[in-house]
């Protein structure tokens, strides 16, 4: 295995500048150390991984060194577009490497959304005509791989692809620590809120530990769940998703249950639900300020007021508590209004260790979904 020391110093030593990304449980332990050990001028956890290959397109601009973007492969399909119409050696021709976690490996068992992506990875790679390589876990193999990585990327003008396979790094040194002053866990939250939710709404929820916790409290009320469509990739898509149910329930509640996370990277989903959604339309974001699920790395959402922001792309109420007595309130508030309305709940980072899995595979929760909200509201 390769220690995340060692490799930032092969990186350093071959010439890269400003590591950019979005975070990857492959990638874990590698995030930790850059977190802990790079100044803010040399790391940026970015909203999407199209945004982390446009900071290291404006670093070499600036400073004609190759920028390091780091990434799960689930989310290549936001960098493709940058990479092929800004970075491609006919185009601009921008050297940097894409370190890319390798979920849904072909022969290593992965969650069902990550299967199909692991199995096109590298034919997606070739018919983008990007050099790549697998990044070796010997750490001799693995140093002279990266710098050949850094080597033609800068003399062929390209991105390079590095894939990650699993139980590559070994653990970090130091991990990156968060304060929050949210004392309600993700789970009692959302049981919460569940309260509030009327048997025949229709729920999204977001990717992640949330849809897992949804899955898991619906068992443990014998629940059957099935007008919960648990969001299981696609991150940042779950309120669009919400968007289009409610775009044709004129009187059933839609419920969206977001994360902090997923809100930053698809922002620009706020001003069109505004626009389009009609009254039954109700989003709530459960905001711990961190990627929960792939080791707990920050947001930005810190420097956010997310009721503020959601006023102004046009909803039509926007609240903030993080004090589950102040809950049944401000739910009375939000269906007061008419239009989309957000309720952004604080919470506390972190999930119950022995916090299961969903049982049904995506299929069946679509087709169970689908017949449920045909039963009509």
């Amino acid at each position: 295995m390769i220690t995340p020391d060692d490799f930032v110093g092969w990186l350093d030593d071959a010439g890269i500048g400003v590591f950019a990304g979005v975070p990857d449980s492959l990638l874990k332990e590698f995030g930790a150390h850059v977190m802990t050990e790079l100044p803010p001028e040399r790391h940026v956890i970015t909203a999407n991984e199209g945004s982390a290959v446009a900071v290291a397109i404006g670093s070499y601009l600036r400073t004609g060194r190759p920028g390091l973007v780091y990434l799960q492969n689930s989310g290549f399909g936001n960098a493709v577009n940058p990479i092929l119409s800004l970075a491609d050696p006919a185009v601009y021709g921008v050297p940097m490497v894409l370190l890319v976690g390798w979920r849904g490996q072909p022969g290593v068992p992965d969650e069902p959304q990550h299967v199909t992506q692991g199995r096109v990875m590298t034919s997606m790679i070739d018919g983008m005509d990007l050099p790549w390589a697998r990044l070796p876990r010997s750490p001799l193999e693995a140093a002279e791989v990266v710098a050949e990585a850094v080597r033609t990327a800068v003399d062929e003008a390209t991105p390079y692809v590095l894939l990650v396979e699993k139980d590559t790094f070994e653990p970090a040194t130091r991990r990156p620590t968060t304060s929050d002053a949210a004392t309600t866990t993700r789970e009692a939250a959302l049981a919460a809120v569940l309260e509030h939710i009327a048997d025949d709404a229709a729920i999204v929820s977001t990717t992640g530990m949330l849809s897992r916790e949804l899955f898991e409290l619906r068992n443990a009320t014998g629940e059957s769940g099935d007008r919960d469509f648990l969001t299981v990739g696609g991150m940042g898509h779950a309120s669009s998703i919400a968007l289009g149910i409610a775009l044709h329930e004129h009187d059933r509640e839609v419920w969206c249950l977001d994360g902090d996370g997923a809100l930053l990277m698809h922002t620009g989903a706020l001003p069109v639900i505004a626009d389009r959604a009609p009254s039954t339309f109700f989003h709530v974001v459960f905001n711990n300020g961190v990627h929960d699920s792939v080791g707990g790395q920050p947001t930005s959402i810190g420097v956010v007021d997310i009721p503020a922001l959601a006023r102004a792309c046009g909803y039509s109420w926007a609240g903030r508590l993080s004090d589950l007595d102040d809950l049944d309130g401000l739910i009375g508030e939000m269906r007061l209004a008419r239009g989309p309305r957000l309720l952004e709940l604080r919470v506390r980072p972190g999930a119950r260790p022995d916090l299961g899995r969903p049982t049904r595979t995506p299929a069946e929760s679509r087709r169970l979904f689908m017949a449920a909200l045909e039963t009509g509201p």
